[in-house]
């Protein structure tokens, strides 16, 4: 979706500032408590937080859900959507490459495993995915804001071209909560019906399919170039080799035609999304329980430990 451009960094954090009032208080018209409207999304609550208090990015398709759920007849979005978000976003050195071809190319393929690809991350994901390799909260905002920045080019009506076959790991894959998956999952559904993203899964138990040892992203420039990109823990490495690149998208095409439709993806997508959400449940009403019977301990802890009284016994 486009949008205009902010004139400095104090103009965009006011405005989020704003964006995050005209949410609360559209919410608080609905009687609904931020976890309450987290659950509705669904999201984590401290999402809903965050952006109330201007620190956090939504994404178009949050302030979307939001103007349905608290029927502001699209207040939301058409304010998210005049608000430059990222004006100034540092990814790591190693990653400037990839993410200065992501800013031009004119499609991409991706094949992702073990976790979510970076563009189709929800920022409760990649929040709970860099705090667990970062323990400073400012070095883990730097590091979503830069990679939620890559992501509004495709999620644009009229963005690339993007496919992506994920491996059946990536939703398995527990980051964060059940609910950040569960929210992850829900994006993953959204996003997949957009006119230029198609979103397909391989599924673990597929006889005969022999994936990728490893991610890899195949993209085309506008000049017609075509680049192999993968991942070791800490570099990105590039080919444009025309027999290394051909090899490997003849292992993508593969993949693709041997991985569910996109439909069938979805079918799956929305499975494992109520998985997580009857897990949700289960943890809920055992804490629940958990809580209750330690209240009980601790009366009987209170009763047990209390002054006692001598009864007075009749005399004979």
């Amino acid at each position: 979706m486009s949008r205009g451009n902010a004139t400095g960094g104090a103009a965009v954090t006011t405005t989020a500032a704003v964006f995050g009032e005209v949410l609360r208080h559209h919410r608080e018209a609905a009687a609904l408590t931020q976890e309450a409207l987290a659950r509705k999304i669904p999201c984590d609550r401290s999402h809903v937080a965050r952006v109330e208090a201007g620190s956090r990015v939504p994404q178009d398709t949050f302030a979307k859900a939001c103007d349905e759920l608290l029927g502001t007849g699209g207040v939301l979005l058409r304010l998210w959507s005049r608000i430059d978000w990222y004006p100034e976003v540092e990814h790591p050195d190693w990653f400037e490459r990839r993410a200065a071809m992501d800013a031009e190319a004119v499609a991409l393929r991706e094949y992702q495993t073990q976790v979510m690809p970076g563009l189709l991350q929800t920022e409760d994901y990649a929040w709970a995915l860099f705090s667990r390799r970062h323990k400073r909260e400012e070095e883990v905002e730097e590091r979503v804001r830069a990679r939620l920045s890559r992501q509004q080019r495709f999620l644009a009506p009229d963005g690339p071209l993007y496919l992506v076959v994920l491996d059946e790991s990536c939703l398995r894959n527990a980051v964060g909560s059940p609910a950040v998956m569960r929210g992850q999952c829900a994006h993953l559904l959204s996003v997949g019906q957009r006119p230029n993203i198609r979103v397909q899964v391989t599924p673990a138990d597929l006889l005969g399919l022999v994936p990728p040892n490893t991610s890899m992203s195949l993209i085309k420039l506008p000049d017609g170039h075509e680049w192999v990109y993968s991942e070791s823990l800490d570099r990105g490495h590039f080919s444009d080799d025309p027999a290394v690149y051909g090899s490997h998208s003849q292992t993508y095409d593969v993949l693709r035609a041997d991985a569910l439709s996109a439909g069938e993806s979805a079918a799956l997508i929305s499975e494992v999304r109520e998985g997580y959400e009857q897990h949700e449940e289960a943890r809920s009403q055992l804490g629940n329980v958990g809580q209750e019977q330690l209240q009980r301990r601790q009366r009987r802890q209170l009763h047990r430990g209390g002054l006692r009284y001598p009864r007075r016994r009749p005399r004979p």
